[in-house]
């Protein structure tokens, strides 16, 4: 079983989405596991007191050294990563998602405040890890994500075993655009709109083509960065 845990101050925000859909009904069939727990059941005084000030000063509240790692130390296993939701961490990407999912699990460690104390992340070597260039209240909702990425990915949870295969990055382009009946459409605009004709053409190998290019167009145009990586990588293959 794929195993999930979360360090929060919010274990109660857990499962959430991840409790409907594919990932909900793979937690409910023991596909998968999900352990919140709470940080403050670490603290050492009544008040359940986990941030302080940072040192040079400054606006905000850090979270404090001791209990968190006391926290990671109680809930980490042997070979499962540890992650950290922070906005400066290295984009997370379906290629790790991939790496995770073939593992033992995750351990999720959601920040709050201003941020942690640096000196955890170094102890306890927590790869940082980021969900966009923007920032969230706290690092739960972008654990979420992660688990979700994850969890879609395991053995079963996807009702085809191709129907990842396409997806946006999985091989470094953008999906391609989809369709369904009716073949003709008025929007609210009172313009008609058909399904393009190769798409109800028959012909297997011109939709496959179709969709390719659409998938490298839709890159070039909406991700310039991605488009760029993925020549790169092509050219050092032909080297």
């Amino acid at each position: 079983m794929w195993r999930a845990k979360a360090l929060t101050i919010f274990p109660e925000m857990f499962p959430g989405p991840l409790g409907g859909s594919l990932a909900g009904k793979a937690l409910k069939e023991g596909v998968w596991s999900l352990e919140a727990f709470g940080i403050r059941r670490f603290a050492r005084d009544r008040h359940g007191t986990v941030d302080d000030a940072p040192f040079g000063g400054g606006a905000g509240m850090v979270m404090k050294p001791d209990i968190l790692s006391a926290a990671i130390e109680a809930v980490a296993e042997p070979g499962m990563p540890k992650l950290l939701m922070s906005p400066r961490g290295a984009p997370f990407a379906q290629a790790r998602a991939r790496e995770l999912a073939g593992g033992p699990g995750v351990l999720l460690v959601c920040g709050r405040f201003e941020g942690i104390d640096e000196r955890v992340i170094e102890a306890h070597a927590l790869e940082e890890v980021s969900v966009g260039d923007f920032v969230l209240s706290g690092g739960e909702i972008a654990a979420m994500a992660v688990m979700d990425c994850c969890v879609r990915l395991l053995p079963g949870v996807m009702g085809a075993a191709r129907s990842g295969d396409e997806e946006s990055f999985e091989d470094g382009l953008l999906e391609y655009p989809h369709y369904t009946r009716p073949a003709t459409w008025a929007g609210p605009d009172g313009i008609e709109r058909r399904v393009p004709e190769v798409l109800v053409s028959g012909h297997h190998g011109k939709v496959a083509e179709w969709r390719r290019k659409q998938r490298e167009e839709i890159t070039r145009r909406r991700r310039p960065d991605l488009w760029e990586r993925r020549g790169t990588a092509k050219a050092n293959e032909e080297k």
